[in-house]
């Protein structure tokens, strides 16, 4: 077939009709790609929470069998009662730090999967600005009762999650720029050092914690 033949096939079918097939073929694979980036990160966020769930029963056996011991005393070589009160206010600041961490993690990982999804996200975005907050205002007040290792891991793990909040709320703004050619560029960056930083470094960072506290526990107990 010679090229004015197959110009003129091309020139027979609708040409707005092949360019919106093209775009809707396109849209179909880049759905196809959100959604299984979405259940991968289900996936890992609910084998966390089944790490988080089994750290959270150890603390309470523990604690449960804190309180069935006959009194205060204590056999020799056993630890004194001083050691005693204070791995009880250490694993009692466990108990307030985690639960908020965990609640952190969490509702900013909706709030990204929000954003990446161009759903509302304007109450997402303030639960997990106030769940950071929280956050850093209970490790303040409990900061003197956590080993050096817990509470550098908070810290670090807070810091990572509200760096990747600042990350998608920028990505926000730009998207109202969308006319702006370089606009795209920074908008993909953003959204590249959100998954970086939330489900990268904090979830490294969450595994890391629940291993130091589970140390701290058994070590203690």
């Amino acid at each position: 077939m010679d090229t004015d033949a197959l110009w003129h096939l091309f020139s027979s079918v609708n040409l707005p009709l092949l360019l919106a097939a093209g775009a809707l073929l396109l849209s179909l694979i880049c759905l196809g790609l959100i959604s299984g980036a979405r259940n991968r990160s289900q996936d890992q966020s609910a084998s966390l929470r089944e790490k988080c769930d089994t750290l959270w029963r150890e603390l309470d056996d523990i604690r449960v069998a804190q309180f069935n011991r006959p009194g205060d005393a204590v056999n020799a070589g056993a630890a004194s009662l001083c050691e005693e009160g204070r791995y009880r206010t250490e694993m009692e600041a466990y108990s307030q730090i985690w639960p908020q961490v965990w609640q952190l993690y969490e509702r900013l990982g909706l709030f990204l999967r929000a954003v990446e999804a161009g759903e509302a996200a304007g109450e997402l975005r303030l639960e997990s600005r106030n769940a950071a907050l929280e956050a850093r205002g209970l490790l303040n007040r409990n900061r003197p009762f956590c080993s050096e290792s817990v509470d550098e891991l908070v810290t670090r793990l807070i810091d990572a999650e509200i760096k990747a909040h600042l990350a998608a709320c920028q990505y926000l703004d730009l998207l109202k720029d969308a006319s702006s050619a370089s606009s795209s560029h920074d908008r993909r960056v953003l959204q590249d050092k959100c998954h970086s930083l939330h489900e990268g470094e904090a979830r490294e960072l969450m595994n890391q914690l629940a291993s130091s506290i589970r140390q701290r526990a058994i070590r203690g107990n």
